[in-house]
């Protein structure tokens, strides 16, 4: 039996039909040696049907972390994916983006010890988001720039998130004004300093529960490298029924008193100190 080397962790609540496309987008990656671990905040029987028959045709082992819906609670269900996780190194992103080919290799290529990596993503509008199918995700055509030109994506600087190589790539992941943060759909670390750090805090809800967790390894003294422009995914378009001002309010003070108390590790994480 290999070690596994990467873990993905992938949060996902209700949306089988983007979690579908994300795992086929994960059996088009060029690095192998990896297990998906689904952070699942209570779906019902459909995403775990999809997932008992996408298992059976992917390269790579499913790991399905799920507990009961009982509102919006990413956190715990991420730090019980966190634990599950065989890897030594934890990729995070989410049930709604297609990762790109190389994605993992590039986080492969760039993890370094006392580091974590901090990632983007590249928003589609829905008409795409929905139009995308598991042919253009083998073929690759949804990363091409033409491709989503034709198909009604806009002009833009953002653009060159999808279409930056090598000189000009290195350049805006330095040049960037998007402070590297811990970032849900797109960032990775070592999972003993994900563990030091306790994981996620579970007080927290939706809205920068996951810049939370960087914070944190921040005040540990791990720095943040930048791969905006490196690691591409494509952000499937959906609504957003589960905000509430309340909620960002909550996690906002949370915030604060981690940067003020230089918070290490959350009394409110993996483990209940």
């Amino acid at each position: 039996m290999y070690k596994i080397d990467i873990s993905v962790i992938i949060s996902t609540y209700n949306s089988p039909a983007w979690l579908e496309k994300v795992l086929w987008s994960f059996n088009q990656q060029t690095f192998k040696n990896f297990e998906v671990v689904l952070a699942d905040d209570g779906s019902s029987s459909e995403t775990k049907q999809l997932i008992d028959a996408i298992g059976k045709e992917v390269s790579y082992p499913i790991q399905h972390i799920w507990h009961e819906d009982n509102g919006f609670q990413k956190t715990i269900i991420l730090n019980k994916a966190t634990v599950a996780s065989k890897g030594d190194y934890l990729v995070y992103t989410d049930g709604d983006c297609i990762s790109r080919a190389d994605f993992l290799q590039v986080h492969a290529n760039y993890r370094a010890e006392g580091y974590f990596l901090s990632g983007g993503y590249f928003k589609l509008p829905m008409s795409i988001s929905q139009l995308i199918s598991k042919e253009d995700i083998e073929s690759q055509q949804c990363f091409d720039i033409d491709w989503l030109k034709t198909h009604g994506l806009k002009s833009s600087f953002k653009n060159n998130k999808i279409t930056a190589k090598g000189l000009k790539e290195k350049l805006l992941n330095k040049l960037t004004p998007t402070t590297a943060t811990w970032n849900g759909h797109n960032s990775s670390g070592y999972k003993k300093d994900i563990i030091d750090a306790n994981g996620y805090d579970e007080r927290m809800q939706y809205g920068g529960e996951d810049r939370e967790l960087g914070e944190r390894l921040f005040n540990s003294g791990i720095k943040a490298k930048q791969i905006r422009y490196s690691a591409i995914c494509l952000h499937l378009d959906h609504a957003r029924g589960y905000v509430k001002p309340e909620m960002i309010k909550k996690n906002l003070n949370i915030r604060t008193v981690t940067k003020r108390d230089k918070v290490t590790k959350t009394p409110y994480g993996i483990k209940k100190l």
